[in-house]
């Protein structure tokens, strides 16, 4: 039985046991006989999620479900410039605020497909995004008249059937006494499978009353129990290959660590087994980087030599949430063989060349910490190599790839929310140690450029509601070109992130892949400094802009105290070389050139 048939077989049973948790609830318990519209319904389980902000766009096929949003004490509407920008807020907001979910709100045909893109990647990434969609009324569904925002042909489930492509969960209210059901399990499917779910609201329903007992059960989000004897025999097996490897192994750690809950389970595996651990880029800050037993990122060819040397020549790699895309493993350049790998992953465990379906690691790993403990005292005397990056020393002014990522790692807090950009900011960003309870927030999979602008907002969002102080950008002159009206949202909401811009005239990490100096890698160079002004702040009150030209001139904006309380939104436009790349990007440019076989058609412009 396949992965996804395992896991939709045991989201039925979770289902059911909690349709039966809710007949059992008595109507004799204050409250249980009330009723409330069903768009409350919807607003009171995202209340239970713990969502405080909704992203989107109004439209007259959401307009009525808006008005509960602005009128419910518990959640505020941030109201996007565009629907893409919504959709990567929501997923920003999500992977700060981890055990909730980012939720986005759209409007049929025309807002749901401008915000495909958004929710595609959350898809690729497991970013769990609920995506709302206000539709025409039930009875317009099935009489088909040619409203606006349809095709013309009558298909008004054309834009349903499209997002099936990158919802783990979907469906559409049709009545009144299945709404909630339907809401109940389209929310346990997100946050259980850690993927977007899509869920269309008739504007006829929205207003119907439906019975309010059915939020006095909580939803099920735990994912479900590990069959015990199949689960007894993986870590049988698991503990033999660790003994069998004399304890020499190591942990990697990947983005599902992160994205699947297990960031606590791991820590403790950590921490009791006392083994070395590592990160692949995207699940970098999954585990505190000031651990004594951390020793960076492992990146295939691309990793640090002591990195690659100490992981590839382990005799046993235990693989924690482990996403192998081309940017996450050096272009695939991943020098573990399969009979040295055990492999951790939500809905399964893979040992060897065994994969064990339905064994997921929330429930396993607390096992396997309780047997491979026992191997402390022999783990602990493998050496792992010091995660730390000195400031390079240059002899000119200029700032450089190679100086800049060292030197803003030391400007980091603890609790700091660094945010990086597809490109230079991502590869620059990945080696450079993080402070203590710092979260690392990037796009490394789908890589959509402008991405990190919305999902700043949504991190910047979250970030204020669990507490963290400072939320902090780095982008691109080219990509923040793509996305640049949130700033407006950013400064009506009141978030207050730092923003570093490269500007360095262009598609940096495009000119490397292929074109480097074609004129279609080029950008117009805009007036960098004015735009928080432009989108709604006011310069020296509600916003600061600097622009840093000199290693300098940088040095005394970041040893600047009044900078560092981030009190106002803040943008620092950085003069950078047009050519200039980070050594890792380099690296990974010139692999996947290699594999997209660009420097073979020899068409490169000359200087």
């Amino acid at each position: 039985m396949s992965t996804q048939a395992v896991a939709s077989l045991q989201a039925a049973v979770n289902r059911l046991k909690h349709e039966l948790a809710t007949m059992q609830v008595s109507d004799q318990i204050p409250g249980a006989g009330d009723s409330l519209s069903i768009a409350d319904y919807l607003l009171e389980r995202l209340v239970q999620l713990n969502v405080s902000t909704m992203f989107g766009l109004p439209g007259d096929f959401n307009l009525g479900f808006l008005d509960y949003v602005e009128d419910h004490p518990k959640i505020e509407w941030a109201g996007n410039c565009n629907e893409l920008n919504a959709s990567y807020a929501a997923d920003g907001y999500a992977r700060v605020k981890e055990g909730s979910i980012g939720v986005l709100l759209t409007t049929f045909g025309v807002g749901e497909l401008s915000a495909t893109n958004g929710v595609a990647g959350a898809f690729s990434e497991h970013v769990p995004v609920l995506h709302l969609v206000g539709v025409p009324s039930t009875t317009q569904q099935k009489t088909k008249p040619m409203l606006h925002h349809t095709l013309g042909d009558g298909r008004f489930d054309a834009y349903h059937v499209a997002a099936q492509q990158f919802a783990i969960s979907h469906g559409s209210l049709q009545d009144k006494a299945t709404a909630p059901a339907e809401i109940d399990r389209i929310l346990t499917d997100c946050v259980v499978l850690g993927r977007p779910a899509y869920l269309m609201l008739p504007t006829d329903l929205v207003h119907e009353q439906v019975p309010r007992k059915r939020l006095l059960t909580p939803l099920n989000v735990e994912p479900p129990q590990n069959d015990p004897e199949i689960e007894a025999y993986v870590l049988d097996e698991i503990s033999k290959l660790v003994e069998e490897a004399n304890h020499d192994a190591v942990i990697i750690l990947d983005a599902c660590t992160i994205r699947h809950g297990v960031r606590k389970e791991a820590k403790d595996f950590i921490e009791r087994s006392k083994l070395p651990v590592y990160a692949a880029p995207m699940g970098k800050s999954a585990i505190s980087e000031t651990y004594e037993r951390y020793g960076g990122i492992y990146v295939g060819t691309i990793s640090r030599p002591e990195v690659r040397e100490k992981v590839e020549n382990a005799k046993l790699i235990i693989s924690i949430g482990g996403v192998r895309s081309d940017f996450n493993t050096g272009n695939f350049t991943y020098q573990i063989p399969i009979n040295r790998t055990i492999e951790l992953h939500s809905d399964h465990t893979k040992v060897q060349y065994a994969t064990y379906q339905g064994i997921g690691m929330k429930h396993l790993l607390p096992k396997l910490t309780d047997r491979l403990s026992a191997f402390e005292a022999t783990a602990s005397q493998l050496s792992v190599p010091k995660f730390i990056t000195p400031i390079p020393q240059e002899d000119d002014e200029v700032i450089s790839q190679n100086w800049l990522w060292p030197r803003v790692g030391q400007f980091f807090q603890k609790g700091d929310v660094v945010v990086a950009e597809t490109g230079t900011s991502s590869f620059g960003t990945i080696d450079i140690p993080l402070p203590e309870d710092a979260v690392f927030v990037s796009q490394i999979l789908w890589g959509s450029i402008g991405w990190t602008v919305g999902a700043t907002l949504g991190a910047a969002v979250a970030a204020r509601d669990i507490g963290k102080p400072r939320t902090i950008l780095f982008v691109g002159d080219g990509s923040l070109q793509l996305t640049v009206q949130e700033l407006s949202v950013m400064q009506r909401l009141g978030v207050t992130p730092i923003i570093f811009v490269l500007n360095n005239s262009g598609y940096t990490i495009e000119r490397y892949l292929h074109g480097e100096k074609r004129k279609y890698n080029d950008i117009t160079n805009w007036n960098w400094t004015s735009l928080l002004s432009t989108f709604g702040g006011v310069e020296g009150k509600t916003c600061q802009s600097y622009t840093a030209k000199t290693k300098t001139e940088l040095n005394n904006l970041l040893d600047d105290p009044e900078f560092a309380k981030a009190s106002k939104i803040q943008l620092v436009e950085l003069i950078m070389p047009r050519h200039d790349a980070p050594r890792a990007l380099k690296v990974q440019a010139e692999l996947s050139g290699k594999t997209n076989k660009y420097v073979a058609i020899g068409v490169e412009a000359s200087a």
